[in-house]
Formats: structure tokens, C-alpha cells, sequence
């Protein structure tokens, strides 16, 4: 899909879900909310969530003619965070109703703010509730980490963004599991906890089904082990997707900006992977 049909179906896509009722337009804006947002989702997917160049290709095209300058235009993304989420939540709630399968997998993965040489001088953040470590790839960071569950088509539905010393049990604390009565929920062994799975198979009637602990007194069968991964490999291919749209570092002058532009990558990704 050439990049023009892809700003009309992201435009359509946010302009549908303003249009529900709740939302509030002001008159006297020449750049409507949903061409701010359609922008920075845009600047997300085909320019490593730059901004600036987006602006100016879109504006230089005549998509946008009305386009913000730049100061005008973040406080304007920013002050809409509140309603991409709801867009997020309004798209995860379509795809959580058309996933028969009704299987999900939850993961995180880290984002770092800075390199680990750099965190005496980071300015985005300095705590080391932001010091965390990958397992996966054997080495600290100094960042956040994303939570995501997504289905097992690869389709992002609930996403957190939590410090990265945090463990990854807490997405029990801060994603919703929104999902539907009898869905089935596949993660690593980190989110292993008997109390949890009984209560919510009991109260929710969804099954939360972690990869095993050698010392778990809940072992699987060799056939659903093997069933686990490989429906665990979605999520890796999830993830991989996301950070590929990442540029080499992400641009960002605040935490609230760097979490918008993670957000946004997130976002995007979603979009694209239903309806590009």
C-alpha cells in the first residue's frame, strides 16, 4: 500500500472513532483533531516518529494544508494522549471480537532511554526504578518497559508502559485483561502465580496459562509445552515489528514525550497490521 493510501486509511480510521459521541470539536481550529493525531500516528510508521519531517511532507503534499507549526503542534498531540488511547481501546475491542480463536499472549519488552554509559546524564528520567535487566538479552538497561497483550494473530489489544525495574507480574496490576469470558492467556514463566490463574479462571472464566517453571507443581504436557512456544513466537514477531519502526534512538525532550512517541509506534503497528 503506497504511503498516501495509508495516511487516507489511518485519517478514516481516527476520524470514525471522533465522531462517536463524547467527543468534542472546537470550531474555531483550522487543523482538526483528527488530522493532529493522523499526523503522528503518520510520523510513527514512515519517519521513525519524527515530527517535523511528517509536518512538512504532508503540508508539502497539500494532504494537510492547514498544518501546525511545531511548538502549536505538540502541545496539540499532547493534549490529545487521553483520546489516542481511547482510539487504541475502541480498535482493541473490534479485534478482541473478531479473534475466534480467543487465545492471547502477554509480554514485555524493554525500551531504553539512554545507553547504560549515559545514565549519570540522562535527562528524561534519573531513578533507578528505571534500571532494569533482559533476560533475553543478558544485559541491563536503563528505560521502561512495554507490557502487551496481544492476540494470537499478532494484533495488539491492551498495552502499559512501567518502569523498567519493575517485574513483568505487575501487568496483573496495570492492564485491564478486558478479554472475553473463556479466553485463553499464554506468557513466559514470569507471570506464573497459582493464586492468580485460580482466581481468574474462577471469576472471569479466563485461563491464565504460563509456561512452566521446572519446579512448578503445575508441569505441562510435552505437547502443550510445545504448543506454548510456538504460540509465544507471535509476540516475539509482535515485538519485532514494533522496535522495527524505532529509529536508532528516539527523539524526545520529555518522559511524557518519549512515552507519547512509544505509544504512538504501538499504535501505528496496530493500524497497519489490520487494515494496510
Amino acid at each position: 500500500m503506497s504511503k498516501i493510501n495509508i495516511a487516507y486509511v489511518i485519517y478514516t480510521i481516527v476520524d470514525d472513532v471522533l465522531k462517536a459521541p463524547g467527543h468534542k470539536f472546537d470550531c474555531r481550529q483550522k487543523m482538526t483533531d483528527s488530522e493532529v493525531i493522523t499526523t503522528g500516528i503518520l510520523a510513527a510508521l514512515l519517519f521513525g516518529g519524527n515530527f517535523a519531517k511528517c509536518r512538512k511532507i504532508l503540508f508539502e503534499t497539500g494532504l494537510i494544508p492547514d498544518m501546525l507549526e511545531q511548538s502549536r503542534f505538540n502541545r496539540r498531540i499532547h493534549a490529545l494522549s487521553d483520546v489516542m488511547e481511547t482510539i487504541f481501546l475502541s480498535l482493541g475491542s473490534l479485534f478482541k471480537e473478531s479473534n475466534v480463536s480467543m487465545e492471547y499472549v502477554i509480554d514485555s519488552f524493554p525500551v531504553p532511554v539512554c545507553d547504560n554509559i549515559r545514565i549519570s546524564r540522562s535527562k528524561l528520567v534519573k531513578s533507578e526504578k528505571f534500571r532494569g535487566y533482559c533476560a533475553s538479552k543478558r544485559r541491563y538497561f536503563y528505560g521502561v518497559k512495554v507490557q502487551v497483550i496481544a492476540t494470537a494473530d499478532g494484533i495488539p489489544v491492551e498495552v502499559s508502559i512501567i518502569p523498567g525495574s519493575y517485574h513483568d507480574s505487575k501487568a496483573y496490576d496495570v492492564l485491564e485483561f478486558d478479554l472475553p469470558w473463556g479466553s485463553i492467556v499464554y506468557s513466559d514463566n514470569a507471570f506464573e502465580n497459582y493464586e492468580l490463574e485460580d482466581l481468574f479462571l474462577e471469576a472471569l472464566e479466563i485461563k491464565l496459562d504460563p509456561q512452566r517453571k521446572k519446579g512448578s507443581n503445575r508441569q505441562d504436557e510435552y505437547i502443550d509445552k510445545l504448543y506454548k512456544n510456538r504460540v509465544r513466537k507471535m509476540i516475539e514477531t509482535v515485538f519485532s515489528g514494533i522496535t522495527g519502526l524505532f529509529p536508532k534512538k528516539i527523539h524526545a525532550v520529555s518522559i511524557k514525550g518519549f512515552l507519547l512517541k512509544i505509544f504512538l509506534f504501538i499504535l501505528g503497528y496496530s493500524i497497519e497490521k489490520v487494515y494496510a
